[in-house]
């Protein structure tokens, strides 16, 4: 009998369903805070090690990832007929840490007001360095990866295939990052909205509500008066017989133009990802992006 224990190895086996990397080619990652992730394990020089699980990554070997506070569990197809166990475990932030982390989130309105539509800044990794929470590992040792394959090497290419895909997680949902640091996106959000409702205090108390939506996905600030009840919120009320030759009038003086959301000018363009090949593909992603910076935010 062989005693070679890797004779059975092979071409892993073909899986109907798996999860497949989007990016068939090139690099991995298209968000600061992907892109980032992988940088980071680059950085502990597993670089090379991480390349023996991208093909594994795009051909859908992976065919289950679960993000939870501390810990990532996916299920992954090798050669053999059972499928390997991964785990990858990094220490989630305690609820103190987490406390003062959203004291100074509800506390500026930059951050607020992102994370509510949804969105990472990248001046939030900053924000968590200085608040004694960085938001990736600062060593490999912070990392504990296990699989219960036969192949020693640590990452191996299930381990890196899961990589890989936990890196496309957060670039599809940004919030899955700060969950696997123990804070749900409902969590977070609920808690920012709690802490500014308690900052504005009787003036957010006693303002006309006009959404009672509870979304965690929308970025409403539900406390506070929306759209035209803004500017009617301090007009009395008018009997319908006095109004009536003014029905098509605006109540109050329009603005010249109506207001922008001052953001980044590729704001937009992180949000589509990147165009079809038969468009241009992430080449035309890239010009698109250098236009937006040129023309900048000049009023037109």
């Amino acid at each position: 009998m062989s005693t070679d224990r890797f004779a059975d190895y092979g071409r892993p086996r073909k899986v109907d369903g798996g999860l497949r990397a989007r990016s068939a080619r090139g690099a991995i990652g298209r968000s600061w805070w992907s892109r980032r992730f992988l940088e980071v394990l680059e950085s502990f020089a597993l670089g090379t090690r991480l390349t023996r699980g991208r093909s594994y990554a795009r051909a859908g070997q992976v065919l289950t990832l679960d993000i939870a506070p501390g810990r990532v569990s996916a299920v992954v197809q090798g050669s053999r007929p059972q499928p390997y166990q991964v785990s990858i475990a990094l220490q989630p932030f305690p609820a103190a840490l987490w406390s003062r982390i959203e004291a100074e989130l509800a506390g500026q309105a930059f951050f607020s007001a992102r994370l509510l539509a949804g969105d990472l800044p990248d001046e939030l990794e900053e924000l968590f360095v200085a608040a004694g929470a960085p938001l990736f590992p600062a060593g490999v040792d912070e990392l504990t990866q296990r699989c219960n394959c036969p192949d020693f090497a640590v990452p191996c290419k299930h381990l890196a295939a899961t990589f890989y895909l936990l890196a496309e997680a957060f670039d599809a949902d940004p919030f899955e990052l700060l969950h696997w640091r123990g804070r749900s996106r409902a969590e977070l959000l609920a808690e920012l909205r709690a802490r500014r409702v308690e900052a504005t205090g009787a003036a957010a108390s006693s303002a006309p509500v006009v959404s009672e939506v509870d979304d965690e996905t929308s970025g409403v600030d539900v406390a506070a008066p929306l759209g035209a009840a803004r500017a009617l919120a301090g007009l009395s009320a008018t009997p319908l017989a006095e109004s009536a030759d003014r029905f098509w009038l605006p109540p109050v003086p329009l603005p010249d133009r109506p207001p922008r959301l001052v953001t980044g000018p590729d704001l937009l363009l992180r949000q589509l990802g990147a165009p079809a090949p038969a468009i241009g593909g992430p080449g035309l992603l890239e010009r698109l992006r250098r236009a937006y910076r040129a023309f900048g935010p000049a009023d037109r």
